[in-house]
């Protein structure tokens, strides 16, 4: 018997659906990626890194910023897990993130911009 007392009995098997429906804090952590890709200049960025390991400065350049205000977003990325760092000296290099959910962000992303990785 259904815990889940819906009003109607379409026959669709929603009960079973329900049962295999995530936590609530997964869709909150989900939405919390989502928001981070709603900005054009962050979605810019993550593109940019889904092909090339870059430094501030070359993605600065690359999409017509200043260092500081690519730092912001890099920061907003790189706490959300999609993308990582490393340290050359003086040097960070960031790139996407050596995960499933990046990787599938990565194929989404040239998916809606209808390209082929120039790197794949």
């Amino acid at each position: 018997m259904s815990h889940y007392h819906l009003p109607h009995n379409h026959g669709q098997n929603i009960e079973r659906v329900l049962e295999r429906m995530p936590p609530s804090d997964a869709f909150q952590m989900t939405a919390a990626t989502f928001q981070q890709l709603g900005d054009p200049t962050r979605l810019r960025i993550l593109w940019l890194l889904c092909h090339s390991e870059e430094c501030v400065c070359n993605i600065a350049a690359a999409i017509g910023m200043s260092d500081p205000a690519v730092s912001h977003h890099l920061r907003i990325l790189k706490k959300g897990g999609i993308i990582e760092s490393r340290r050359d000296g003086k040097e960070v290099y960031y790139t996407l993130a050596d995960t499933t959910q990046a990787k599938l962000l990565h194929r989404t992303i040239d998916a809606l911009f209808e390209i082929t990785c120039p790197t794949g």
